[in-house]
């Protein structure tokens, strides 16, 4: 490898560098997000929360559509 090989290698690594460390930026303000904003502290337990809220609205969906099924069927179509 020549003198100028090199030179583009360590700057590839340079940049590479520079991109990760970037994205551990975002990581960690991400991670912050997630703790401020659901008080979730990792990737796992967001993944859980989503998966109950989920959960919750389809639940709340289902009472809704059977409070407007019980509504349509007393007074007829609405709309």
């Amino acid at each position: 490898m020549d003198e100028r090989q090199l030179l583009k290698l360590k700057e590839e690594i340079d940049t590479a560098k520079t991109e990760v460390s970037e994205l551990e930026g975002s990581k960690k303000t991400m991670l912050k997000d997630l703790l401020d904003r659901f008080g979730c502290k990792t990737l796992d337990e967001a993944s859980a929360k989503l998966e109950k809220m989920a959960a919750e609205i389809e639940a709340l969906q289902a009472q809704l559509d059977a409070g407007i099924q019980k509504i349509e069927e007393k007074y007829g179509e609405i709309g």
